[in-house]
């Protein structure tokens, strides 16, 4: 694991707080909707799981979002020292605008799949795909798709 970081990507503040009060507003919602709605018992669960389920998700983007993920010299890294992505695994970078890509960022296509996982608001990894963005500040993720660019052209 090289130690130096060429670039750096945080979750932008206002978004930060503006994704995690969405996802416990609409979990606070929907529980209260399947606690007070006079729908059947099957109505009830599936609101009060879903609720459930949002309320999860806005502690797993609370968490992950404290975090940075970093381009080194070899990889993509969560600031955990997770390994997102090798840079020799990278075949292509998009981030255009009609890209199945988080927004404010970019989407990476691996040669080789790697296990999911999925950080809300940060980045998300699914076999041959990893998506990097979300609540992140724009520029930075331009930057360090600039730089994962040229690295990967190099490369080649």
């Amino acid at each position: 694991m090289s130690e130096k970081i060429l670039s750096q990507i945080e979750a932008s503040a206002p978004r930060r707080v503006f994704g995690i009060a969405t996802l416990l507003t609409m979990g606070a919602l929907l529980i209260y909707l399947g606690l007070t709605l006079p729908a059947d018992l099957l109505g009830r669960v599936f609101l009060l799981a879903v609720g459930g389920v949002a309320l999860w998700a806005s502690d797993g983007m609370r968490r992950a979002t404290n975090s940075v993920v970093e381009l080194r010299e070899d990889g993509i890294y969560d600031g955990d020292g997770t390994l997102i992505a090798a840079l020799s695994n990278i075949k292509s970078l998009d981030r255009g605008v009609f890209a199945f890509k988080p927004s404010t960022g970019f989407i990476l296509r691996l040669t080789e799949p790697m296990p999911r996982v999925w950080r809300p608001g940060l980045w998300w990894r699914y076999g041959r795909r990893v998506g990097v963005g979300g609540v992140t500040a724009a520029h930075q993720a331009k930057a360090m798709a600039e730089i994962i660019s040229a690295l990967i052209h190099k490369e080649d």
